[in-house]
């Protein structure tokens, strides 16, 4: 097996969380100096300029990461005209943060049920969230919180202006107490 190939496909999987090179060892089960060794070997082809990604040691974790060469391209992607609407997956991940900020990235897993890496990147590179602290959890998680460009961009002069939540609550439990059988919407012979 290509144990190189290995742990490129964990530093992809596991995104901005990154591993420790002790993780790396144990899910591979090789010695700490064999996964160094495999590790140097990847970074070694990541100098390539014909690549785009490396592998960076940041806060005591492996990651992959973009080349800072390729910063401005990366600017464009996130700020063209193509890419400033919001798409439904975001807007959820917002209204989350929004309505329980200051909030860790787990909190919006969680509640929302499905990771949010991606989605959190992105916006904190449009500016709509911003990272406001350590958690006093273990592990000191970020903890995010929403900008003034939040609030421009929804028009918002400040978050006492988001609708209040009971609202909705009510609206779903309306929809929920509708006898579906007994409703004027019923099937035709």
């Amino acid at each position: 097996m290509n144990l190189k190939a290995v742990i490129e496909g964990l530093l992809f999987v596991v995104g901005d969380d990154g591993l420790t090179l002790d993780e790396i060892s144990k899910l591979l089960e090789i010695s700490k100096e064999e996964a160094k060794e495999i590790i140097l070997e990847l970074q070694n082809d990541y100098q390539n300029s014909d690549r785009g990604i490396r592998i960076d040691f940041l806060g005591n974790k492996l990651k992959l990461t973009t080349k800072k060469e390729h910063n401005i391209y990366y600017q464009k992607l996130l700020t063209s005209d193509d890419n400033n609407t919001l798409s439904q997956a975001a807007l959820e991940t917002l209204a989350i943060i929004a309505y329980n900020q200051p909030i860790t990235r787990a909190s919006v897993d969680n509640l929302r049920g499905i990771s949010n890496n991606q989605i959190i990147r992105k916006l904190v590179a449009k500016g709509l969230i911003k990272e406001s602290g350590r958690s006093p959890l273990p592990g000191r998680p970020i903890l995010y919180e929403t900008t003034s460009e939040f609030l421009d961009y929804f028009g918002l002069a400040s978050l006492d202006d988001l609708p209040d939540m009971r609202d909705f609550l009510e609206e779903e439990k309306e929809l929920d107490d509708v006898d579906l059988y007994n409703s004027k919407y019923k099937e035709e012979n």
